[in-house]
C-alpha cells in the first residue's frame, strides 16, 4: 500500500490540480453520488472500471469509495486490500454486525478508500431472505455513514462494484445507487445481455427505487482493428444514444497485467493507453454530473 501511496501522489500531481475542497469542520457533508457499477453478463470490466474510474477520480481531488459487493472480491485486490480471516467486510454490513465506516479501509490512494468483499458474502443472499428491508441494506449503512459527518470518511463518489448476475447483492446496490454505470464489452453477447439489464433497472425503478437511472454506457476491450467492435459500438449508440460515453476503453495488456499487482493501471502504468481512456472517462463522466445538477 506504501508503494500505491507514493505512486498515486505523483500521478496526482500529473494529472491536475484537486477540484473538491475538504469540508470544514462542523458542516455537514453533501450526499454522494452512488454509482452502481453493473451489468448482469460477466467478463465486461466492471471491477476494472470501478477501480481505475475510482484511482481518476480520486487523483483530479474527489474522495471515492469503492464498495466492494462481489463475493470473489477483485475489486479490494486489485487495490491491493488483501482480504484476511476474520475480516469485517461488506458482508458484515449487510448483515448488520457492523458499520460501513468500520469496514472502509485505506487504499493506499490519496482520497481513495475501500470497503472491502469477504468470501462470506456468498451465503448472503439466504441469509438476507428473512431480514427485514433486505433490499436496503446498503442504502441504509451508506445513509448512516452520511448521518455520521466523519471528515475522514466523507465522500463525493461512491462506486459499487456489483456481482456478475441479478442477485440480493446486485438488488441492494440498485436500491442504494442513484445511478449505474454499465461497462458493455464490444462483442456479440453483450448486446443481449444489455437489453436484459434496462429491464431490470427499469423494475428496480418501478418498485424499489424511483430516482434510479442509467448515467451511462462505456465501451470496453474495445479493438479498432476488428469490425466486430465497431459495429456493436454503432449499434449500442444507435439505441442510447447520449448515455453511451464518447469515451471506449481500449483492449490493453497494462489494464490486464496491473491487477497481479495489486495496483490499478492508473499507478501501474499511467502513459499507456488504458491509462489515459479511464483518465478521459473520469473527466466525462463529472462533467455529465455537473451538467444533471444544473439541470
Amino acid at each position: 500500500m506504501r508503494a500505491n501511496a507514493t505512486r498515486a501522489a505523483s500521478f496526482s500531481k500529473s494529472v491536475r490540480p484537486p477540484v473538491s475542497d475538504p469540508i470544514p469542520g462542523g458542516l455537514p457533508a453533501p450526499a454522494p453520488r452512488i454509482l452502481a457499477v453493473a451489468n448482469q453478463k460477466g467478463g465486461v470490466g466492471k471491477t476494472t472500471t470501478a477501480i481505475n474510474l475510482g484511482t481518476a477520480l480520486a487523483a483530479v481531488g474527489e474522495r471515492v469509495l469503492i464498495v466492494d459487493l462481489d463475493p470473489q472480491g477483485n475489486a479490494s485486490t486489485g487495490l491491493g486490500v488483501h482480504r484476511r480471516g476474520g475480516q469485517k467486510s461488506t458482508y458484515h454490513v449487510l448483515m448488520g454486525e457492523a458499520s460501513l465506516r468500520n469496514v472502509i479501509v485505506d487504499s493506499g490512494i490519496p482520497r481513495l478508500h475501500c470497503a472491502p468483499s469477504t468470501m462470506d458474502l456468498l451465503g448472503a443472499e439466504l441469509e438476507l431472505a428473512n431480514i427485514d428491508r433486505k433490499t436496503y441494506r446498503l442504502a441504509d449503512a451508506i445513509a448512516q455513514l452520511c448521518r455520521e459527518n466523519d471528515p475522514e470518511r466523507s465522500y463525493t463518489y461512491v462506486l459499487v462494484d456489483c456481482p456478475p448476475s441479478l442477485n440480493l447483492l446486485t438488488i441492494n446496490s440498485l436500491s442504494a445507487a442513484d445511478a449505474i454505470l454499465v461497462p458493455l464489452q464490444c462483442e456479440f453477447f453483450a448486446l443481449e445481455g444489455l437489453s436484459q439489464l434496462i429491464k431490470t433497472v427499469e423494475r428496480v425503478k418501478t418498485n424499489l427505487n424511483p430516482r434510479l437511472t442509467i448515467q451511462g454506457v462505456v465501451l470496453t476491450m474495445f479493438d479498432r482493428r476488428n469490425n466486430l467492435s465497431e459495429q456493436v459500438a454503432e449499434d449500442v449508440r444507435s439505441v442510447l444514444g447520449d448515455k453511451v460515453y464518447q469515451t471506449v476503453i481500449p483492449r490493453n495488456v497494462r489494464i490486464s497485467e496491473a491487477p497481479s499487482h495489486g495496483k490499478p493501471v492508473l499507478l501501474y502504468d499511467n502513459a499507456c493507453v488504458g491509462s489515459q481512456a479511464y483518465i478521459r472517462l473520469a473527466s466525462e463522466i463529472i462533467r455529465r454530473e455537473r451538467e444533471l445538477r444544473a439541470a
